[in-house]
Parts: C-alpha cells; structure tokens; sequence
C-alpha cells in the first residue's frame, strides 16, 4: 500500500492566521517555508509520494491541509472548517481527492476541523473543540458508522484541536498530554504523556513505524525513545506560532 502526502506551500500571508489559544507573534514567513520543505523532505524520505495542493497565497491558514478533510480507506469526508476564513481552502482539496475516493461533505450548521478527528482503527474520536460542533459530529457519525466505524466525542480544553492534545505513535499507543484530554478516554491503549515542560509535544506524525516529533520537544522525545519507539525530530517552531503541528501540515491519503 502505498502513502500519498497532500500538502500546500506556505503563504505569505501565514503571520495574519487564525489564533484562539497563543498570543500572536511575529513569524518569519522564509524560515517558515524552510521548516515545511525540510518537513516534505522528511515524509519523501519515508516513502509517502508528495502531491502539492494549489498555492493558495490569500488563505493564511491554506498550508494546515489536515483540518479539510478526513480519508478513510473507503471514502474521504471533506470537512467544513470551524474558522469561516478557511472554508475557502476546501475546494481545491476536494478536486484533488475526488479520483481517490468518494467524497462526502459536512455541511451547514455543523462545523468540523480535520485536527478533531483521531482515526485509530475502526475506532473514531472527534474532539468537541470551538471549530467543530455537535451537527458536525452527528452528520460525520451517519457517513461513517454504515461503513463499520464506531465514533466517539470528547471534550477537549486548553487547546485548539483534539490532535494538539493526543495522536498515535504505533498502533497500540498515544501521545498525549493530560492537561487537556481525559486520559481515561484512551484507557485501552498504551499512553505516554508529553513533558510538562513541553504542553505542545503531543502531536506527533506516525509514518510507517517512525515518529515524526518537534524538535523543540526534547525531553518528550527521550520519553517517547525510551518505550521503544524511534523518533525523528522536525524542526516546526516557526509553524507552530500559527497554532500549527506536524500532523496539520499533511494530509496522508493511503492507496
């Protein structure tokens, strides 16, 4: 099976995008670019085939791919963005999914960010964040629950997506910091908990057996190698002024 990575360039307008729980500060948007090419280096050299999405220079949140859309093996759903500035993005991204899969949309009132939604499994959690609502995790919930997936919702508080607060790092085991989802809600699998120095740390990107881990998270990062798991660590601390993670910079199709 073969690993398709979406991914759109980075916009000069990125300093302008949306914020909900940092202060905003000034980005540099070139070194901004060069962390997210390193990052496209880093899943080339994984074996994923990189496919740029339409630069889209007026979307200042256009290079976070992840929040528009989630694919399944069996059907992509092509999100409606909790942020009304983004909505925008999702066009283009549906165009370039349309030959892959059968595409379904979320559509007004409800709301739904890609980064709210964990797939692990037949097994779904969508986090109740500001940018994705009840409608959208019901209508999310009658598109795929036919299909054989069982979706759970959660809470998630302190920050902006539920994917800011928990990803996988193998089949069998989570990433995540405590402080802002209820770690009961994962009790079947293996969690290890980000540094409290390092809030930000628990998104993660597993890529066939490698963790893609922030750089600025060291102390996360020997945690993480010390159950076993190998880590390599990506610079992104440019990208995540934007309220931006790993995850959120790709969107991975599997084909």
């Amino acid at each position: 099976m073969t690993c398709i990575a979406f991914t759109r360039s980075v916009p000069q307008s990125l300093a302008q995008a949306e914020l909900t729980h940092l202060e905003r500060t000034p980005i540099d948007p070139v070194r901004a670019r060069q962390q997210h090419d390193q990052y496209r280096s880093v899943i080339d050299s994984l074996g994923c085939s990189l496919r740029e999405l339409p630069a889209t220079p007026e979307l200042a949140d256009s290079v976070f791919v992840e929040d528009t859309a989630v694919v399944l093996d069996e059907i992509a759903i092509i999100t409606r963005p909790g942020a009304e500035s983004r909505r925008p993005e999702t066009a283009s991204v549906a165009e370039a999914l349309g030959p892959l899969r059968s595409l379904a949309f979320i559509e007004a009132p409800g709301i739904m960010d890609g980064g709210d939604v964990l797939c692990l499994g037949q097994r779904i959690y969508i986090g109740r964040t500001p940018r994705t609502n009840v409608e959208g995790i019901e209508q999310f919930r009658a598109i795929v629950e036919p299909l054989g997936y069982a979706v759970y919702s959660l809470p998630v508080t302190g920050c902006l997506h539920l994917k800011s607060a928990v990803t996988p790092l193998d089949a069998s085991t989570l990433l995540l910091n405590p402080a802002w989802i209820d770690r009961n809600a994962f009790a079947d699998y293996r969690c290890i908990e980000v540094d409290p120095q390092e809030p930000f740390a628990a998104n993660a990107l597993w890529i066939d057996d490698q963790v893609l881990l922030p750089a600025a998270a060291p102390r996360t990062r020997e945690r993480v190698e010390q159950a076993g798991l190998p880590v390599i660590p990506v610079e992104a601390d440019e990208l995540a002024k934007a309220e931006g993670g790993l995850t959120c910079c790709s969107l991975l199709v599997r084909d």
